[in-house]
Formats: structure tokens, sequence, C-alpha cells
């Protein structure tokens, strides 16, 4: 953040990648989760949404997770949702016990949302506003510095 003139500039986080989702509501997610529970996850609820695609078998996504949770634990009042295109629920388990996530995390059987929300490489993030409008998109070329500049943007 740039301070100048007594009021306070946010930095642009990077060009969002591609999605034909940007600009439009974000799709809503009903599912149970792998730590038992169920979620329910839509935009205009008058709170930041943050929607991030993973699998054990992708590296890069190995690396924004540990992340995405540091990320979740800074801004509390951001609805954070994980879903794992793993082919089993004992990978997307792992995961979530491996990088310590509080976010709920769901199995994408039969990658129905991976089609919904239109993702073709992982990782891949999204970040409604607070009207429920996705606004930003990131994929592998995007980091955590990326994420929180586009959470920071959404929440004003």
């Amino acid at each position: 953040m740039t301070l100048g003139c007594g009021s306070a500039q946010l930095e642009a986080p990077s060009p969002s990648a591609p999605s034909a989702l940007l600009d439009r509501p974000l799709p809503e997610v009903r599912r149970p989760t792998v730590q038992g529970a169920s979620v329910a996850v839509s935009g205009g609820s008058g709170k930041v949404v943050v929607v991030k695609f993973f699998a054990e078998y992708c590296k890069p996504c190995q690396q924004t997770l540990p992340a995405a949770e540091v990320l979740r634990q800074q801004h509390p009042d951001v609805v954070w949702l994980g879903i794992s295109e793993d082919e089993t629920l004992e990978a997307a388990i792992a995961q979530v016990r491996r990088y310590g996530l509080g976010f709920p995390v769901v199995l994408d059987r039969g990658h129905v949302l991976r089609g919904r929300f239109r993702v073709d490489e992982l990782p891949m993030t999204f970040v409604a506003d607070r009207r429920g409008n996705v606004v930003w998109v990131g994929d592998g070329r995007h980091d955590e510095t990326d994420l929180a500049r586009a959470i920071q943007r959404a929440s004003q």
C-alpha cells in the first residue's frame, strides 16, 4: 500500500487471467466438505469470496495452498472455499491435513464444478466482490501477493 496526500492508494493486482466468468456472478456451490460438514457458497452475500481450485498432482498448487491458508487467517471476514480436483476423497483429505487448511474444501467428483467455473488449468483462484461478481481470476502465473491485492480491491 502506498500512502500519499493523506489517502491510501491500493496497489493493483496483476491483471486477471482470462475467464468467461469475469464481471459475472460467482457460480453457487452447495456440497458436502471433506471435513464432514456441508457448505453453501454464493456471491452477493455482502462478503468477498475466494474460491481456489487445486489438486494433489499439481505441483504449483502445492506451493499456493500454504499461502492461501496464511491469507485466510489474515482475512477472517472473507469467505473461502477450496475445490479439490483429486480423484479420491483420501487425496483431498490428505492435502487439508498436510497444509492445515482452515477453509472448507469440497471434492469435485466428476469435475462438475470445474466445468461450471470453466477451469482449464490448475491452480485457479476466483475472487468475487461483495456484490457477488467475479472481479479477478488467478492462475499459475499469479502469486499470493496478487491474491492479497485482489482481495483488498474486492473489499472496497
